[in-house]
């Protein structure tokens, strides 16, 4: 039976084969359980966790406003003072191997989502992940594995193409990432997870989907350049939003203090991430 549950934040402890995971899930203002809605899963970085994302995105106000559930589910590898993601066939954050036995995320995710579908009114069309850093990674994981479930994809500072992508279907995705990111450099050359560069990773995605090879280049706002290649198959776009002088940060997210802007970089407010990637994934339901 679907969830006749209010508008605001709740935390779920779902429990995936013998590990109890984590998810909060904030339900928007203006739910009914009879309207289906759309959902969009948002990934934290490496060494965070759920709620840390949830206040470094600010999503739950775009979710408010736009009338969507969010969830921010947590990873299981415990790591700094958080937790990291299992990206199949990738080092953690710091270049350690993932733990023997660790859960399978892809799993997980993809259940998590068949669990919030039985509790709330979801839209399966409307089903959309992003994520952040090794977040951000994660969903090119879900992009390859699972996109007869995801209909789009938004990593910021951490767009990658997995190989093998077995994913038949083009994956609609649109990123973001500051030239000035130092943890994950816009031209690559980083952590043995980050060898080549962002426009890299978007051509990459690009012939995946089977896009027109050359980009569309363009200035949405000063200091922003897109890099739109289309059309792709079935409708799908690879959007690339490089924003100059930005560090290792969630655009247009709430505002950051002194001591996380001197270890992650500038912050900019050049573009809002969250109204761009939700005006994509309007765009580009599962078709």
């Amino acid at each position: 039976m679907r969830s006749a549950a209010s508008p605001g934040t709740t935390t779920l402890h779902p429990t995936v084969g013998a590990i109890e995971r984590t998810a909060i899930v904030h339900i928007p203002t203006g739910y009914r359980s009879t309207s289906p809605v759309p959902l969009v899963l948002n990934l934290h970085g490496s060494q965070s966790t759920a709620l840390e994302q949830e206040g470094f995105s600010g999503m739950d106000a775009t979710a408010d406003a736009d009338t969507f559930v969010v969830a921010y589910p947590q990873g299981a590898i415990p790591s700094g003072s958080g937790f990291e993601w299992n990206v199949s066939g990738q080092p953690l954050f710091g270049g350690g191997s993932v733990p023997a036995g660790a859960a399978d995320d892809v799993t997980f995710l993809e259940q998590l989502v068949t669990g919030l579908e039985h509790e709330f009114c979801i839209d399966r069309n409307r089903v959309y992940a992003t994520g952040f850093s090794g977040g951000a990674r994660m969903v090119g994981q879900l992009g390859c594995d699972t996109s007869t479930v995801f209909a789009a994809a938004a990593p910021v500072s951490g767009l990658r193409l997995p190989e093998p992508c077995p994913s038949a279907r083009a994956v609609p995705v649109v990123s973001f990432h500051g030239t000035a990111d130092s943890v994950n450099p816009y031209l690559g050359n980083g952590q043995a997870y980050w060898i080549y560069s962002v426009p890299t990773a978007a051509r990459r995605w690009a012939v995946h989907d089977r896009c027109r090879p050359t980009p569309v280049s363009s200035r949405p706002d000063a200091g922003v350049v897109l890099t739109a290649y289309g059309p792709c198959a079935a409708g799908a776009a690879v959007d690339l939003y490089a924003i100059t002088g930005e560090g290792h940060e969630w655009p247009g997210g709430p505002h950051l203090g002194r001591a996380i802007t001197d270890l992650l970089g500038p912050q900019t407010t050049a573009v809002d991430a969250n109204s761009v990637m939700w005006a994509f994934f309007v765009a580009h339901p599962l078709r």
